[in-house]
């Protein structure tokens, strides 16, 4: 028998995730039928969006949601042979038996010296929140300016190299001062940490005194009442998440911001990655090869050991990470 444990959670979240809010859960794996597989997880992914899906998506007691990727170690299914790997969605589990349904394999062209960590990030989903969400949403522009907040996480740093290689002054916001270094390793033109400037207004202005065509909103809030103030007129905006205001008890009143889209003609609009998800073999094909080519850097922030998932989903909540956060099994 395999024993498998899980991340469970415990109760909703109130405002900010606890460590008391998971419960570390062992439950033994029945043997396999035919057809079916076992599983077991190299990575697991930790991402903002568990945050406001878990309110919506679990209830208590469930095991956390998620995506890992995961070697087959046992198989009575000929299409998944026994050391094949495969990104799943089963959630935070060390080991799953699955029918091979949502089980996507690695890209065949993936080289061997690349970390496989890398479909959780640069090459998986959030790879392709950036290229979608940027690319179908915003619809840059040679000589464009974009302003991409939460820079320096798994979405953001690809945003902005996604915009550089389409000709685009990039402008981005993070945390640390260490993240905006980094930023700047990667080809941001301007960047500032949101945390330590005395307005968040003149820091905008600052960076691009001709306001901004593009505004890639990862924060929501403050923020992104602040960055209205400063776009172009006819500017597009593409809402990928709000993470400032996840851990709202109650929304917090902030400026009403109708009349500058009216008055500046500006396109805002949401969207979840799902929208595309007929092309995601585009997508990651494309991400691929800018990252072998080396026109798309990627930065992983590793946390070592199951044990270790909710510190590492809090701290990525915290802002702790530089580029993808992984829990490594």
């Amino acid at each position: 028998m395999v024993v498998s444990k899980s991340w469970t959670m415990v109760k909703h979240f109130e405002g900010a995730p606890k460590l008391e809010d998971f419960k570390l859960v062992e439950q033994e794996l029945p043997p396999l039928q035919d057809g079916e597989i076992l599983l077991e997880s190299v990575f697991l992914s930790v991402d903002p969006y568990m945050r406001p899906y878990s309110s919506r998506l679990m209830k208590e007691g469930d095991v956390m949601i998620g995506s890992q990727v995961a070697r087959v170690i046992e198989s009575k299914n000929s299409a998944f042979p026994v050391g094949g790997y495969y990104v799943g969605n089963a959630g935070w589990r060390t080991h799953f038996v699955s029918d091979g349904k949502g089980l996507h394999p690695l890209l065949p062209e993936w080289p061997e010296s690349l970390p496989r960590s890398l479909a959780l990030g640069t090459v998986g989903m959030p790879g392709l929140t950036a290229y979608f969400g940027f690319l179908e949403i915003c619809n840059p522009k040679k000589e464009d300016v974009v302003l991409v907040n939460c820079a320096a996480g798994a979405v953001g740093t690809v945003v902005g190299q996604i915009a550089k290689l389409k000709g685009c002054k990039v402008v981005g916001s993070a945390g640390s001062d260490d993240k905006i270094q980094y930023l700047k390793e990667i080809g941001f033109d301007e960047a500032f940490n949101y945390k330590t400037v005395s307005s968040l207004e003149e820091a905008l202005k600052k960076a691009s005194p001709e306001g901004y065509d593009c505004y890639f909103e990862n924060v929501g809030g403050k923020f992104g009442d602040a960055a209205l103030q400063q776009m172009k007129d006819f500017g597009r905006i593409s809402v990928c998440g709000a993470i400032s205001m996840y851990n709202d008890a109650e929304r917090p009143s902030g400026p009403y911001i109708q009349p500058l889209i009216l008055f500046k003609q500006l396109r805002m609009e949401g969207f979840l990655v799902t929208r595309w998800a007929d092309r995601y073999a585009e997508g990651q094909k494309q991400l691929l090869q800018w990252v072998l080519e080396g026109k798309v850097k990627y930065h992983e922030h590793i946390t070592k050991g199951f044990e270790n998932m909710p510190a590492g989903f809090i701290g990525m909540l915290n802002g702790e990470n530089t580029g993808k956060a992984i829990i490594q099994v």
